[in-house]
């Protein structure tokens, strides 16, 4: 699994509507992209994706921008991963193809569905709000330096 730059800048850029569009109003495009230092045009191709998964909604006009379709709490990274076009799989063998001559005796392939199943979890458990919350909120617990 590896999260290209678009689900990056999605998950940046998500987070930084929930802080700018703290009372619910719509923020720009060109607004996210200064604050975020993303291109304007890619930001775009990412929140018309977002959009069409119905994670924001588009107001048009002057004031326009993007809001939260949802609740911050009800929206997770994955979900916001998923619908920026990332692949959540670890591995190709864990996508049950049915060409792959070790499938159902490959012992290693137990290995990646379930950790890909642990890191889809945890990415379902978290969502905009447990991370504007900060890192007890999700679960996380920073050991301290000894």
């Amino acid at each position: 699994m590896r999260i290209t730059t678009k689900g990056r800048y999605a998950l940046r850029a998500s987070l930084a509507l929930a802080s700018l569009g703290k009372d619910g109003g719509p923020v720009s495009i060109n607004s996210l992209a200064e604050r975020e230092n993303i291109s304007s045009e890619f930001l775009e191709q990412i929140f018309y994706r977002l959009r069409k998964a119905g994670i924001v909604e588009s107001v048009r006009g002057p004031g326009g921008g993007f809001c939260f379709a949802r609740p911050l709490d009800e929206l997770t990274i994955r979900e916001i991963l998923e619908a920026s076009g990332e692949e959540l799989d670890l591995s190709f063998c864990d996508r049950h193809t049915p060409d792959c001559e070790r499938l159902g005796k490959c012992k290693v392939h137990d290995i990646w569905t379930g950790f890909t199943r642990v890191v889809n979890d945890f990415l379902r458990s978290m969502t905009l709000a447990s991370i504007i919350e900060g890192p007890a909120a999700m679960g996380i617990i920073h050991e301290s330096a000894s």
